[in-house]
């Protein structure tokens, strides 16, 4: 019967479950861990403004000059908390590049995209979509005009790059894509030389990162960094940004060591410009400590998240809340090197400090993270009364900022369920259970997916307190709900039929049936994970199991063979 999951905040990214994953390998505990997602509703606006499209060019650019060498970087954090957001949090051409020309006419072209991506960026920061999507459709179908007139030019790339990086903004990812093909042979024809070519390519590379067009993003990249380092040389400080992206984009698509590389050479620009502790080493840092640590490279990844812990005390002094959150990343490198004890005193130091500095409120979805984080630590561990109390302080600090009948409370009442769970208490599992079923009842209904996850956990405490009639009720109804949300060969429907399997086995249903339903499960295993994946092994043993008793000699082999396999491939990795 699988275990009791400690609910995560919704910010609780598949990253994170890869660092924990990899620090109960570390401590030979084993584990799951369930995610919530949550939808976000998106506004109307019904107001009409006027479109400006942007003015026609007839004028031709001079060569630029070298690059300034004044550094972009302070910049760059700045557009990065902008709300107009570039793919992947790059910053906007407003003040991203401005190269020397050699006359004016470069200079007023930029001031204008800066007029115009300016102008979106407003109408977006209030709110008012429908004029934003009004206001880049004019100068789409502008610069559409003048190349059927034949003029197809770094002009017309510069204006559709901003248009492009507007309706990434809004949301609108399907024309983004037809922009980009539009664009993508404009820049093709197009010599190097060109003033912004270098930020039009940048722009182009993080918007197919978002697109999840990983080739095309990296050519894109390439591309822009070969410019920027004829224009400026290879230690730039203008290459920065390109070079992230390029490392980003690599490392998403698992070439891991030139990903690794990359993000080397932007930290050693950075020291050779900015010296050994420039906050400005903080972001190639920490992207890189966290694509180690999802590598299970916790000692790199340490080392990473360690340089930018003293980094920000020497800056902001030690007790200030960005020690507090750099202290949290390398709580997480300790846990993925199995070093547990050293991970919940750094996990303590850091929410204590971002507390005692009010650096975030104490409701902020970070800090919940973190909260729940330590206390899935601890309870692997065998201090779950600490873990416990953590979890007990998640529900009061939610139910004090979002009342008492609040859906977002129940992932807490399910975490404390769990936790009690473990200490065999279901008496009071199954109470708080109830609770978090009846809240989300009440505010969804009774035929919500969302109520499933309560309603399973329930299904178990009842199974641990031995009220299988009742449990395996409760299974059906998830399985029933689920298969109407998801499909038949979904991984949550999955989960329900093994929840289903153990309750049935016990009520000694029909074994033949019980052997169809582990089948099917693999199915979805295999569809969802792989036919070699690790997942499938628990599953392989329950057939195998289930074919012995019914003699069943001439499929059990086949079956055992691969299990077997298996196990022999996995027991080689731990080792390796």
């Amino acid at each position: 019967m699988a275990a009791f999951l400690l609910l995560s905040s919704p910010s609780f990214t598949y990253h994170r479950m890869s660092e924990i994953c990899l620090c109960m390998q570390s401590l030979q505990l084993q584990k799951g861990i369930t995610c919530s997602s949550v939808s976000l509703q998106k506004q109307k606006c019904n107001i009409k403004l006027y479109a400006v499209p942007v003015r026609a060019f007839s004028c031709r650019f001079a060569s630029t000059g070298s690059a300034s060498s004044r550094d972009d970087l302070g910049s760059q954090r700045k557009h990065i908390a902008s709300a107009f957001t570039v793919p992947n949090g790059y910053q906007s051409r407003a003040g991203h590049m401005h190269y020397r020309t050699d006359g004016n006419s470069a200079s007023e072209f930029e001031g204008q995209l800066d007029e115009l991506f300016n102008e979106v960026r407003m109408l977006i920061v209030s709110r008012r979509k429908s004029d934003a999507v009004e206001l880049l459709q004019a100068n789409y179908e502008a610069v559409k005009e003048q190349m059927e007139s034949g003029a197809c030019g770094i002009e017309q790339a510069a204006v559709l790059d901003i248009v492009a990086l507007g309706y990434i903004t809004v949301g609108d990812l399907k024309f983004v894509a037809s922009i980009l093909d539009i664009l993508n042979n404009i820049v093709d024809s197009l010599k190097d030389n060109e003033p912004f070519l270098d930020s039009v390519l940048l722009h182009m590379g993080s918007m197919y990162s978002t697109l999840k067009k990983l080739d095309k993003s990296v050519s894109a990249y390439k591309r822009a960094i070969d410019i920027i380092e004829k224009k400026s040389g290879k230690d730039s400080s203008f290459l920065i940004t390109p070079i992230l992206g390029m490392a980003k984009v690599l490392g998403t698509s698992g070439k891991t060591t030139k990903a690794v590389e990359f993000y080397h050479r932007a930290i050693s620009i950075l020291e050779s410009i900015r010296g050994f502790e420039d906050e400005d080493l903080v972001i190639p840092l920490f992207s890189l400590g966290n694509l180690l640590l999802k590598e299970g490279k916790g000692k790199d990844a340490e080392t990473c998240f360690a340089r930018i812990v003293n980094i920000y005390k020497k800056l902001y002094g030690e007790k200030d809340g960005k020690v507090g959150m750099a202290m949290y990343s390398l709580a997480n490198a300790k846990c993925a090197r199995g070093e547990a004890d050293e991970a919940i005193t750094l996990y303590r130091r850091a929410l204590q400090i971002i507390k005692d500095s009010n650096y975030m409120a104490l409701d902020d979805s970070e800090m919940e993270k973190m909260r729940i984080d330590l206390a899935e630590l601890l309870h692997a561990v065998g201090r779950g009364k600490e873990g416990r109390e953590l979890l007990e302080e998640c529900l009061l600090i939610n139910e004090k900022s979002k009342g008492k009948d609040h859906p977002s409370s129940v992932k807490h009442l399910v975490n404390l369920a769990a936790s009690y769970s473990r200490s065999k208490n279901y008496a009071e599992a199954e109470r708080l259970l109830r609770i978090g079923l009846d809240i989300m009842v009440k505010a969804v209904g009774p035929d919500d997916q969302s109520i499933t996850n309560p309603m399973l956990n329930l299904a178990v405490t009842l199974y641990n307190l031995k009220r299988d009639d009742d449990a395996e009720q409760l299974a059906l109804e998830v399985l029933r709900i689920r298969e109407n949300a998801f499909g038949k060969d979904c991984l949550p429907v999955g989960e329900a039929l093994d929840c289903l399997v153990s309750i049935q086995s016990r009520l000694g249903k029909d074994e033949t049936e019980l052997l169809k339903l582990l089948k099917r499960i693999l199915r979805i295993q295999e569809k969802a994970f792989g036919y070699e994946a690790k997942e499938v092994i628990d599953t392989l043993k329950k057939i195998v199991f289930y074919m012995d008793k019914l003699g069943l000699k001439d499929e059990k082999f086949p079956v055992q063979k691969r299990l077997s396999l298996l196990r022999m491939k996995f027991k080689n990795q731990m080792q390796y």
